[in-house]
């Protein structure tokens, strides 16, 4: 069961997240040869003070 973390400036418009949540499962399902509900995707958004 492949878990992906994938770390954003918070503000992403949600709609673009679940594109790349969607892209993501995809590749990972096709390049891993396991079935995309096998995949899990962990967003997390940090304040834009966090980034430098």
């Amino acid at each position: 069961m492949p878990i992906v973390n994938i770390d954003l400036r918070e503000g992403q418009d949600p709609k673009q997240i679940k594109v790349l949540v969607a892209d993501v499962t995809q590749a990972i399902a096709k390049n891993a040869a396991v079935p995309e509900e096998r995949v899990h995707i962990i967003v997390n958004e940090h304040d834009e003070e966090h980034f430098s």
